[in-house]
């Protein structure tokens, strides 16, 4: 390998356009192809999921010529994005597995050194496309840590409950999506339909069904419109319904546990080791959660049990969510119910635009606005790093500030990057068959993953 590239010999964990010299891309026989032209221990381990439990089973009588590399993506309907995955097969079982990062190139992190802290959320929220509060909330956690100002009570409680509401959301995608993947294509359509009842109320909020832009340093964008409790009544009622459907259809099916049960093993060892956490976590017998461990704004006031299982399977990934998104509900229910009044946003004019219809009666609030919408708000030099319980798990977000009115630099913890490095060891040693379960049950989101 090439000295300026030694990274990869540490990191087998590999970005499109980056230089692949080498590899041996001119064979046209199958049985020669090598993931790396010279391959150490170390890198084989961690290709063959064997780096911290060695389950690795390998035959020495094994021949070049019974094994295959074959490409899973990143066209590919089950990947769940454009992930590639490059895999060795012998026969049908899965010996070798390396993640190929980097299709989708977004840059946003860079990007959001370019944008002032006032134009940050409309940044932050496309990273992780199915859980856009949560990126807006930890980006305007963080900025407010730096401005070390307290949002009011009413603000709060509204994160919580959007970012709530939007973790059930998420996970009934993940529900619908990994259903139809192993072949329950009901599931598909049960998920989507009722994410739109919490999409309507979302676009009735802040004006958009995804990427919204609604939770922004200070406070949120706007209060909660009239008779919202009217619209989380009917999620309140409607929801638990259906979820109960999707156990009459599929946790006692034969063919479902079959599938998933006893497949895809990611034990708690696993996890600490590729700094895996969330749900995924969690389904290895391991209670981790931010909200119980490290509290943000306010959601320990709120009544709730973090869901624990402990096969460490597929099952237990896919039975963890139905069981996490009750629990949102729960904390929904207490937010309706005990939502202080008061200001959604805090009244500092050097972080707060003017109210709009102050616009026509005052020339100073004309003038407030103009500066903050051009040149943004400052934030005093430092660096600070927050973290949320997002559907997926710890997303954290560090910024580092020069005193100007941009982030000198940002940094996303994303939990889908980290939890994709548990590929390998979900799909060695299983049949093919099983990869599509292991890859829906991390739930991952590439745009959390190439941001």
């Amino acid at each position: 390998m090439n000295e300026d590239n030694n990274i990869k010999d540490d990191l087998d964990f590999w970005a499109t356009n980056s230089e692949e010299g080498g590899w041996n891309i001119s064979s046209t026989d199958e049985g020669s192809q090598k993931m790396l032209e010279e391959e150490d221990e170390k890198q084989i381990k961690i290709q063959t999921g064997s780096d911290v439990v060695d389950d690795y089973v390998y035959s020495e009588e094994t021949t070049d010529d019974e094994r295959m590399i074959v490409n899973m993506g990143p066209q590919h309907p089950s990947t769940h994005g454009v992930l590639r995955l490059q895999v060795e097969l012998e026969g049908e079982v899965v010996r070798r597995v390396k993640p190929v990062i980097g299709y989708l190139h977004t840059g946003m992190e860079k990007t959001g050194e370019e944008l002032a802290y006032f134009q940050g959320p409309t940044n932050t929220t496309r990273m992780d496309y199915l859980s856009p509060l949560f990126n807006e909330l930890v980006f305007s956690l963080t900025t407010e840590k730096l401005l070390d100002i307290e949002v009011p009570e009413r603000a709060k409680a509204i994160r919580i409950l959007m970012t709530e509401l939007n973790r059930i959301s998420s996970h009934l995608v993940a529900l619908a999506t990994g259903g139809m993947d192993i072949g329950a294509l009901s599931m598909m359509i049960f998920g989507f339909r009722e994410r739109e009842l919490i999409l309507n109320f979302f676009e009735k909020t802040s004006g958009l069904r995804m990427n919204h832009n609604y939770i922004r340093p200070g406070g949120v964008a706007a209060d909660l419109p009239d008779n919202w409790q009217k619209d989380i009544k009917e999620i309140l009622k409607i929801i638990p319904e259906k979820l109960k459907d999707y156990d009459e259809m599929l946790l006692d099916n034969p063919i479902w546990q079959g599938r998933l049960k006893n497949v895809g093993i990611l034990t708690t060892e696993e996890c600490f080791a590729y700094g895996i956490t969330g749900p995924s976590l969690r389904a290895s017998g391991f209670s981790w959660d931010l909200r119980k461990t490290q509290p943000y704004s306010g959601i320990e006031n709120y009544e709730f049990e973090v869901p624990l299982l402990t096969d460490s399977d597929v099952f237990s990934r896919w039975r963890i969510k139905v069981l996490e998104i009750f629990e949102s509900l729960k904390i929904v229910e207490q937010v309706m119910d005990t939502i202080p009044k008061g200001a959604y946003r805090i009244q500092d004019k050097k972080v707060t635009p003017p109210p709009r219809q102050r616009l026509d009666e005052s020339m100073e609030a004309l003038i407030h606005h103009f500066k903050i919408y051009t040149e943004g708000f400052k934030v005093p030099p430092g660096k600070a790093y927050v973290a949320v319980e997002s559907p997926r798990g710890e997303l954290g977000c560090y910024i580092v500030s020069d005193g100007s009115s941009k982030p000198y630099r940002m940094h996303v913890r994303g939990p889908s990057f980290c939890n994709l490095q548990a590929l390998p060891v979900i799909m060695a040693d299983s049949p093919i068959a099983d990869a599509v379960a292991a890859i829906a049950s991390l739930d991952p989101v590439i745009g959390d993953v190439d941001r």
